[in-house]
């Protein structure tokens, strides 16, 4: 048999010249969401620069409107200014299980009724671990199979601050119990099994909040956050998606 040569493919134009320029990496999406939402309870406008340009994160933006909140401009660079109130319609929070997670913490701290949903997949994942918390702090939480699928049905108010044992560590969890720690008498505390992500802990000190971590126990005391900018970090890894 004979053996067949390698190939060896030329380039007509000859070898390439170095590439140059400044790119853009989109920004974190969970710290996207996140600056978003306590931003929206800032004691005035807040400027989020950055945030990741998704449609997680939009929806989020999105159920913030129908709560009241103004945002101006485009998701990675904008302006929020608070002033959250009941919403006069279904918040669609997409695909997003952060959006739905965090903003059911945030909705329990708003006086009246507030309901969350997302699209046929959203609807299927557990909600449970965050609706239990939030009825002990002494919100009304209902929805689909007692609670634990979405639709949710959050009526807010005056809330009651916790000490939660998480039975996983997850920081969307703790995020939840931490956004309506701001609304609760007393200090709100979470401890995990294991630590998870510290976004919302680090952003709300910087936000003047009295919270932080100890470990695996995350804490935060009521109080009013101060309008300072938020700069979200670049995600490397979200320039390989497709959004």
């Amino acid at each position: 048999m004979t053996a067949v040569p390698d190939t060896v493919v030329v380039h007509p134009l000859g070898p390439g010249r170095a590439l140059g320029g400044r790119v853009r990496v989109p920004g974190d999406k969970s710290v996207s969401h996140r600056a978003f939402l306590l931003a929206a309870l800032a004691d005035g406008a807040v400027a989020v620069r950055g945030a990741a340009p998704s449609g997680d994160v939009a929806a989020t933006v999105g159920c913030l409107r129908a709560l009241g909140v103004t945002v101006d401009g485009d998701v990675s660079d904008a302006v929020v200014g608070g002033g959250i109130s009941e919403p006069a319609d279904v918040l669609d929070c997409g695909n997003s299980g952060t959006a739905l997670r965090l903003l059911a913490g945030l909705c329990a701290t708003v006086d009246g009724l507030s309901v969350l949903t997302g699209d046929a997949s959203l609807r299927r994942r557990p909600m449970g671990r965050v609706a239990a918390p939030l009825r002990r702090m002494g919100a009304r939480v209902d929805g689909r199979r007692g609670g634990r699928h979405a639709p949710l049905a959050v009526r807010g108010g005056r809330l009651r601050a916790i000490e939660h044992r998480s039975p996983v560590a997850s920081a969307q969890v703790k995020s939840c119990v931490l956004l309506a720690g701001l609304g609760a008498g007393g200090t709100t505390t979470v401890t995990e099994p294991a630590t998870s992500r510290d976004h919302t802990e680090r952003m709300l000190a910087w936000l003047g909040a009295d919270a932080g971590r100890d470990g695996a126990v995350a804490w935060v005391r009521p109080g009013p956050l101060r309008a300072r900018p938020l700069w979200v970090p670049a995600d490397p890894s979200s320039a390989a998606g497709s959004e």
